[in-house]
């Protein structure tokens, strides 16, 4: 379609171009009617030059507009050249002290916790870094996009609102000057008319909503018939279904539709069709017809091409007012004038209304461009601010309602604005006192909760799914208020004042809708049918939380507000109540001669509700008034004496005893909802401030004004327990009926929970106004109670404490003072301790415990007491006093109800019969005893002069009962207790109390002269021989402890002799448990000898006998050539991570030849093991039986398993570590094929190099006789006679193979799997390529192992981990013995080739010149494949001669190429550096070099620099060797390379049977190694290198590290949002995510940045894994701050990032914020990971552990 359009769109261009601008705006200064002349224009040139085709060319278009469109406005509105007008204007303006940055999506903000007015005040990277905020305690963030940077606004800052750039700004700010006075006159009014005639276009053309015809002044004179199929994003269907449908209706192909979804994403909308109109429509009625089967279809239109073109223009007319008005304030103060002036003929909208009111019938696009505009101008912009704050108050109610309707997210409705205004604390205010805002938003927050029940509360019952996501958007008012609420008032006027209250009224007219919310009735008999609708009440109040406590903040700074506030809400709450308790009989309570009227309720009964907010409020404002001590400076004012204390309880204490019966499972036939609720109401952070605290305080409200024994029977009636406690004997009858156990065990855990209520009751003083104590030291108990349980992370801390409005806990401020901080290692995260001084602050009845909290933490604290070798009694602690409005609260504890309630318990106790009681109803009863008497003891302590303690709980406690029954007193029976044999736990608690009651004892007698009571005596007598009880088990231990150590003493005596009796057997045993090496060491042959591992003098070892069991079938089995083979399971893998060229890449897999490796490794073969072994056939069947469990997995569900079995993947059956092939164990395989005798003398090097040439000629020519041995044979044979056999040599002898059957079965599969992967080829065991990958895999096994252990400076032959020394010894001789399944035709060819490349022949011309090989690879491969020509050699040189010649050849090469290469620099430093024979011998070869490379080689440089680099470039290629000729045969290593230290080289040349001047090898050989350089050096490549053509590798290689990651997270995230998706034009990433390997970022799981790959579509970061790491990667996911390892197409996991915030703990996705910094050990372990090749193996152990990462689809990441 483009090609058609190419001429036609010229043609155009031409005409438009001759268009002047200058002229136009010269023929616009002079029109009369300038509206008229701008649309003429517009309507003749805005569809010329937009929407000319399918497809938009945005380049093209901007070009042109400005050109025609825009260009003549510039230039009216300067009046001159634009370019110089503009400038000008800048250089006139003042910079503002704003910096309004709106954020992009993605782009890190900053918040400052210490000097933020709220959370909503943030800064951007730049400001911030500029600022003083960035050493205070900062939360970082990632915007969602669409806020801006609050830097300048001294309004969100308690301090240091500017940063350092802004600060500049500042300096000369004039009370408010009008911007208008640096523009001229008529500058002013052109900018006026031009501005006005523009914006009212663009809101005109962008509000516009017909289809097919334009505003009247816009109209065309031709009409075309073309259409636009436009397509518009909505918030219902997934991307799958757009693109399904739109390859359907506008049959496109699937990579089109994500284009056409991914914009309508982005944008909002996009055409997906261009045509006439018959042809738009038709893909409109598909588009619908296939998507409004589930849901509502996608919004299309057929719009014509004209509008569209308009919309485009006007759009990018707000983008260009955004631009102009940033040259000057000046222009900026116009525009706003011009959007909020008050529309003609009195209509009361401005065009900023307009926009506002149309926000949810316009496209997502439309919308981010006027809001950008709108920040840029009326939000930067104060005075205006206030005017356009003042309109969007007015409408606010209109814009909410359209937002309920909308189904755009919040983030991009005009709605979203709300947080620019209300949070400024001016500007709120004003908008509460002028708008009455707070009224305005919580009606229109009740208008959208119309479901009511009878009593006129919320009913959630039927909960729709549309009702769900309205309720949702609802939720966002809350926000809105909460942001008005947030900055709390220092003055207030009187109309502050009232609004206020009005506001409050508002509020309270909403609890009261939710006052008794979703009651509930028990459900007895049949469990529920249906779960009740539970969870919107719920996600209601703990939405309201913050909002009730801020409510009650505001009344707290102001006494007359809270006066009013409080009658006001118990006004409300008398309302809810009398509604409640019609129809309810009155009854009379008596216990111990006190009675109560009370009316009969039953909680398991009737029907309760847990949602009282009102009854809540109230409380926190009764706590307010005792806090501010209004209470007692105006009770004239206060409705205190109208309180009627039974009616304020009733509701919270229903509520509670709600509660207690769920604990004792009476409710379970409610289901789980009911349980759930309780749990929220509880325990949940979020909710029990505002719920279960406040029900507390009511209680103590009520009961403080009440008589506490009538409180207690009220309570056991409520508690349904006022039967057990009222009557005489219930205990005994109770136990004596054999009751029903359910009932008994009910009434039990009634009672503990009763109990417990009157704990908390008269314990929980810790919030303000209840006791008197600050906010400080309620947070400090929180923190010492979490910490009891045990020590936590700071997450874990702050999230199990309460958040006020700001996310803050306030918990910082305290930490020190009562924990310790203890850094993290390298795995884990920080923890806080608990300072054992804090311990004694210990309540074992918390309120805040759930029930296994409690538990845990009595656990903890009883083991702590019992390693400090304390008591385990675990007392009441010592509490603050209580306030006075709430002092006689602890009456309830001298109570006589009370003392009835314990001893009747103690005397159940004493009795000790059936099951009427329970151990945790004892130790309730103790506590309280405790909190008692610890209450009685600071009385007397802190009792004034000539006061009288009225608190006399001791007194009352020894008093014995009355007559008839005479029961025991309550002291009487805790001594009877204590030496009750079944309460051993409470004994110690017992102990306590006694102790504690006779310390108070002793000081009422000392204050008073009163006569001593009788009981005295007992108690001190108990004292006495409690003293002596004591030092009797004291002696007792002792002696226990002498007789054990001398027992032990005599045991390790009688094994010392046994030992030396038996010395001979423990010295065999330990011989043979040692290693091969070990006994070397040990032996008196090796200390003298030195160890040589190669070559004819290669130190003999005994050969050691090694017996193995199998792992599978647990027999044992010594390894032997001709025995069934062993295997240990391998797992082999492409790598990339020696490589120094990652963009190489293999063409064509089936014609590519390995034989040499190139020395940039750019992608190499590695084999890892777990080192388990088992027998072949066990493995085959263990395999076999996973491969037929997999088949049948895979009929019954599709799910990916952490293996591949396809891929011969499988886990190993011992670790659970992934493999995918197995390695065969061998005894070292050259001690089997050198058996024959050495009786020759040894050739030298050049004698051999000339024999071994005269053998590959020979088989060369032999091998061309075969190839034409079609011709007679007879000449042949002549031929043959000919052929002048080099002498012993027999190229017709074929080599018996030694090993059994089933060894080389192994050997072949092992070398299949290698060949296979290592290619990424089908497997075929023929193929000549599969040597050749073995022997790569070996060499680059053994390199990759060098270069860890290099990095880490720990020695060549250390302790190796057994795993990865089996593995390196297994696959050395492996690789060793490989070629004797291979064709030996097959394996001479590689070795004639391989030696070639070092020797030429004229028979191999195209190989590979010297800088082009990796010296070890062409080692290995030489050394294993020289054996097929050996065995024919029958002239007695021996395979060990071959070695050594090879290997002197190698490194001679070596050598010669690190020369070329080394590019080491000045002259002349031999001064201070000694010349030895080393230095002298290296510049000898290197002028040998510099004359046969033509003196293209650099001057001589130093000697001493050249031995040098000579010898730290082959450092790497001798450790490699030595390592190599260590497995393959079998020599141990020499002590002295086992350490770290000193440099090793001497030694390993030793070991090498090197002499330790290399250069000596080119003396001793210079006959040869003269023509042999000669030819090295006239190959062409070196030529060019050395000329500066091309480049090569030098040496030594540098070692492959990770990234360098920037210490500071954010930098980060700054660098990512910054990135944008390659592939979607400039559209921020959304998942920006780095390779940790190379550096790149990658827009991962996205569509658009999908690609296809061997057939599949695989994300971003799969993709990258195949060019970047051979299928394996290691990644950061930027915004979540998490590390993804991936490794092929299935396997992924997440890893800890290195990322730790100051507490020592990761912050994966991001969502506390604290700042990160990256932690170098956590770094480096992860860099290990991948230098090791563990990454995969990590992958699989991690999907194993935990079953859903396997269910996530990793290649679309």
């Amino acid at each position: 379609m483009a090609s058609e359009l190419e001429p036609e769109v010229q043609a155009i261009d031409r005409s438009l171009l001759e268009c002047s601008a200058e002229e136009t705006a010269g023929k616009w200064l002079q029109a009369t009617d300038l509206t008229r002349e701008v649309y003429q224009h517009l309507a003749h040139y805005v569809p010329k030059i937009y929407c000319r085709g399918p497809n938009p060319f945005p380049q093209k278009e901007d070009m042109l507009a400005q050109h025609i469109l825009l260009g003549p406005m510039e230039w009216y509105l300067c009046g001159e050249d634009p370019g110089f007008g503009f400038s000008k204007l800048e250089q006139a303006n003042k910079p503002s002290h704003l910096c309004g940055r709106v954020f992009k999506v993605g782009e890190p903000t900053y918040s400052c916790r210490d000097c933020a007015v709220d959370p909503t005040c943030v800064l951007c990277m730049e400001c911030f870094l500029g600022s003083v905020h960035r050493d205070h305690r900062y939360r970082m963030t990632t915007s969602g996009g669409g806020g801006f940077c609050d830097c300048g606004d001294t309004e969100a800052w308690k301090e240091g609102p500017y940063c350092q750039k802004h600060e500049l700004n500042t300096s000369e700010i004039e009370e408010e000057e009008d911007p208008l006075v640096h523009l001229s006159e008529d500058m002013i009014a052109r900018a006026y008319n031009i501005f006005a005639i523009m914006f009212r276009y663009a809101v005109e053309i962008l509000t516009w909503e017909k289809e097919d015809e334009l505003p009247a002044d816009l109209e065309m004179v031709e009409n075309s018939d073309t259409y636009y199929c436009m397509l518009f994003n909505d918030e219902v269907h997934t991307y799958e279904q757009v693109i399904y449908t739109l390859q359907k209706a506008v049959n496109c192909t699937q990579k089109e539709a994500i284009g056409f979804a991914t914009t309508v994403d982005r944008d909002g909308r996009r055409s997906v069709r261009y045509g006439d109109f018959q042809y738009c429509e038709q893909a409109k009625s598909v588009i619908v017809r296939s998507t409004s089967r589930q849901t509502k279809p996608l919004k299309v239109q057929v719009m014509h091409s004209s509008i569209v073109a308009h919309q485009n223009f006007g759009l990018k007319l707000l983008s260009w007012l955004g631009n102009i008005i940033g040259y000057s304030d000046g222009l900026r103060r116009i525009l706003c004038q011009v959007g909020l002036q008050e529309g003609p003929d009195g209509e009361n909208y401005s065009l900023v209304d307009r926009l506002m009111l149309s926000d949810s019938k316009l496209w997502k696009g439309a919308r981010s461009v006027y809001h950008q505009l709108f920040m840029s101008s009326l939000l930067m912009d104060l005075k205006y601010k206030k005017l356009f704050a003042v309109r969007f108050a007015k409408n606010y109610q209109q814009l909410q309602r359209d937002f309920m309707e909308d189904d755009h997210e919040r983030a991009v409705s005009v709605t979203a604005l709300s947080v620019q205004f209300f949070t400024a604390p001016t500007l709120a205010r004003m908008l509460i006192t002028e708008e009455n805002l707070m009224t305005i938003i919580i009606k229109t927050f009740m208008d959208h909760l119309r479901h009511r029940d009878a009593q006129g509360r919320f009913q959630f019952e039927r909960y729709t799914a549309l009702q769900a996501f309205k309720f949702r958007r609802v939720q966002s008012l809350i926000l809105d208020l909460k942001y008005v609420l947030i900055s709390k008032p220092t003055e207030w006027s009187d109309e502050l004042r009232q609004k206020f209250l009005e506001g409050f009224d508002a509020f309270l007219e909403l609890l009261k809708c939710m006052q008794g919310m979703d009651p509930i009735t028990r459900q007895v008999g049949q469990h529920i049918e249906m779960e009740p609708e539970w969870e919107a009440a719920f996600t209601l109040q703990m939405k309201l939380t913050h909002i009730i406590s801020m409510m009650q903040d505001w009344c707290a700074l102001d006494e007359k507000v809270l006066i009013e506030a409080y009658k006001k809400c118990l006004a409300v709450l008398m309302q809810c109540h009398s509604g409640f308790t019609d129809g309810e009989q009155p009854i009379t309570l008596s216990i111990c001669g006190h009675s109560v009227e009370t009316i009969r309720y039953c909680v398991s009964q009737e029907k309760v509700s847990i949602h009282l907010p009102v009854s809540r409020l109230l409380a926190g404002l009764h706590a307010l008034l005792s806090k501010s001590e209004v209470a007692y400076k105006f009770p004239e004012l206060l409705p205190l004496s109208e309180l009627s204390p039974p009616m304020l309880i009733e509701h919270p204490l229903r509520c509670l005893v709600l509660c207690a019966q769920v604990h004792a499972g009476m409710w379970r036939r409610n289901g789980f909802s009911l349980v759930n609720q309780e749990q929220y109401q509880n325990h949940n952070v979020k909710c029990r401030r505002e719920m279960f605290d406040k029900d507390i305080v009511m209680l103590q409200t009520g009961v403080s004004m009440m008589d506490p024994n009538h409180f207690l029977m009220i309570m056991l009636s409520r508690f349904e327990l006022y039967q057990i406690f009222s009557t005489p004997d219930y205990g005994t009858r109770f136990s004596s009926e054999v009751t029903h156990k359910d009932v008994v065990q009910q009434n039990n855990t009634l009672i503990e929970e009763m109990l417990y209520l009157i704990i908390m009751l008269v314990g929980e003083r810790f919030s303000p106004g209840v006791g008197l104590v600050n906010a400080a030291d309620e947070i400090k108990r929180e923190i010492i109670h979490q910490l009891s349980i045990r020590p936590m992370a700071h997450s874990e801390l702050v999230k199990s404490l309460p958040e006020d409005e700001n996310k803050e806990t306030g918990m910082e401020s305290v930490i020190e003072a009562v924990a310790h901080f203890k850094k993290p290692g390298l795995t884990g995260r920080g923890m806080y301790e608990l300072k054992p001084e804090c311990a004694k602050e210990f309540n074992l009845y918390f309120y805040h415990f759930s029930r296994a909290e409690q538990s845990k933490a009595e656990e903890a604290q009883r083991k702590l007491k019992r390693q400090n070798r304390e008591d385990t009694a675990l007392p009441p602690p010592v509490l603050p006093p209580f306030c006075p409005l709430f002092e006689s609260l602890v009456n309830i504890l001298q109570s006589d109800v009370m003392l009835c309630i314990m001893g009747t318990i103690l005397q159940w106790a004493v009795e000790h019969n059936g099951y009427a009681w329970s151990e945790s109803m004892l130790q309730r009863v103790l506590h309280l005893i405790g909190m008692a008497l610890r209450e009685e003891k600071q009385h007397l302590e802190n009792v004034a002069e000539g006061h009288v303690v009225t608190f006399t709980f001791s007194q009352k406690i020894s008093r014995p009962g009355e007559a008839p029954n005479n029961s025991p007193s309550i002291l009487a029976m805790l001594e009877t207790l204590q030496n009750a044999p079944y309460l051993e736990v409470h004994k110690d608690m017992i102990r306590w109390i006694l102790k504690t009651f006779n310390a108070i004892k002793k000081v009422r007698e000392s204050s008073s002269t009163s006569p001593v009571a009788e009981t005295g005596g007992g108690a001190i007598m108990e004292e006495n021989s409690r003293d002596k009880d004591k030092a009797e088990r004291k002696r007792k231990a002792e002696i226990a402890r002498l007789r054990r150590e001398k027992i032990m003493a005599q045991m390790s005596e009688m094994q010392r002799h046994f030992i030396d009796e038996n010395r001979e057997l423990f010295q065999q045993t330990l011989d043979l448990d040692a290693s091969p090496s070990a006994v070397f060491d040990h032996s008196p042959v090796a200390s003298d000898m030195t160890l040589t591992a190669l070559g004819p003098a290669q130190t003999r070892v005994p050969e050691q006998r090694q017996f193995i069991t199998c792992i599978l079938c647990q027999e044992e089995q010594e390894v032997k050539v001709e025995s069934r083979a062993m295997v240990l399971a391998a797992f082999i893998q492409r790598s990339t991570v020696l490589s120094k060229n990652r963009s190489k890449f293999i063409q064509d897999p089936e014609k590519y030849d390995p034989l040499f490796t190139h020395p940039d490794l750019s992608c190499g073969t590695h084999t890892g093991s777990c080192g388990h072994i088992m027998h072949a056939h066990c493995w085959q069947r263990y395999f076999d039986s996973v491969q037929a469990k997999e088949q049948r997995r895979q009929q019954r569900l599709r799910l990916h398993t952490s293996y591949d079995v396809e891929n011969g993947e499988f886990l190993c059956p011992l670790c659970e570590c992934l493999s995918n092939t197995v390695i065969p164990l061998l005894l070292p395989p050259r001690n089997i094929f050198n058996s024959r005798l050495n009786f020759s003398e040894q050739p030298n090097l050049t004698q051999w190099i000339r024999t071994i040439s005269q053998q590959i000629k020979a088989l060369q020519v032999l091998k061309k006789e075969y190839t034409n041995i079609d011709t007679v044979s007879s000449k042949n044979l002549e031929n043959m006679d000919k052929l002048q056999l080099p002498e012993g040599f027999r190229p017709d002898f074929r080599p018996k193979n030694p090993y059994s059957e089933s060894i080389r079965e192994m050997l072949t599969t092992f070398g299949t799997a290698t060949y296979k992967v290592g290619l990424k080829v089908h497997p075929n065991e023929e193929d000549p390529r599969v040597p050749i990958m073995c022997w790569g895999s070996c060499a680059y096994t053994i390199q990759s192992t060098e270069r860890i252990l290099s990095d880490e400076d720990k020695p060549l032959f250390g302790p190796l981990p057994c795993r990865l020394d089996d593995c390196l010894r297994s696959l050395t001789r492996f690789a060793a013995a490989h070629w004797t399944v291979a064709s030996l035709p097959v394996v001479q060819g590689h070795f004639c080739k391989l030696f070639a490349s070092l020797v030429p022949d004229e028979n191999h011309g195209d190989l590979p010149c010297i800088l082009d090989i990796d010296m070890f690879h062409l080692l290995v491969g030489l050394v294993l494949a020289f054996p097929a020509l050996q065995c024919q050699d029958f002239s007695g040189t021996s395979l060990g001669t071959g070695d050594l010649h090879i290997f002197h050849l190698v490194t001679m090469a070596h050598i010669v190429q690190i020369l070329l290469t080394s590019c080491t620099g000045e002259n002349g430093m031999d001064q201070e550096n000694p010349v030895g024979e080393e230095e002298l011998a290296v510049l000898d070869l290197y002028k040998t070099l510099h004359q046969y490379t033509g003196s293209a080689l650099k001057e001589t440089p130093s000697a001493w620099h050249l031995w040098r680099s000579v010898r730290a470039g082959i450092t790497p290629f001798l450790k490699c060797s030595a390592l190599f000729f260590h497995y393959l045969n079998g020599v141990p290593s020499p002590s002295e390379v086992q350490v770290i230290g000193t440099s090793h080289f001497e030694h390993l040349c030793n070991y090498l049977s090197l002499p330790s001047n290399l250069i000596c090898l080119f003396q001793e050989n210079s006959e040869i190694m003269n023509s042999l350089i000669e030819s090295w050096c006239h190959n062409n490549e070196v030529k060019r290198y050395l000329e500066g053509e091309r480049d090569a590798i030098s040496y030594p290689r540098e070692s492959n590290k990770l990234i360098d990651l920037p210490e500071d997270y954010s930098s980060l995230i700054n660098q990512a949002s910054n990135f944008s998706c390659p592939k979607s034009g400039g559209d921020k990433s959304r998942a920006p995510t780095l390779c940790l390997v190379c550096g790149t970022l990658l827009c991962s799981q996205s569509y658009c940045c999908q690609t296809e790959l061997e057939g599949e579509d695989v994300g971003a970061c799969t993709a990258h894994t195949y060019s970047c790491g051979s299928g394996v990667g290691i990644f950061l996911r930027v915004r979540e701050c998490q590390v993804l390892f991936l490794a092929g197409k299935t396997k992924g996991c997440f890893y800890a990032p290195p990322y730790l915030d100051d507490y020592g703990e990761t912050d994966q996705g991001l969502r506390r914020g604290n700042p990160l910094h990256l932690c170098t050990e956590r770094f480096k372990k992860i860099q290990k990971l991948w230098q090791q090749h563990s990454i995969t193996e990590e992958i699989g152990h991690a999907q194993e552990a935990n079953q859903t990462l396997v269910g996530i689809d990793w290649q679309h990441l």
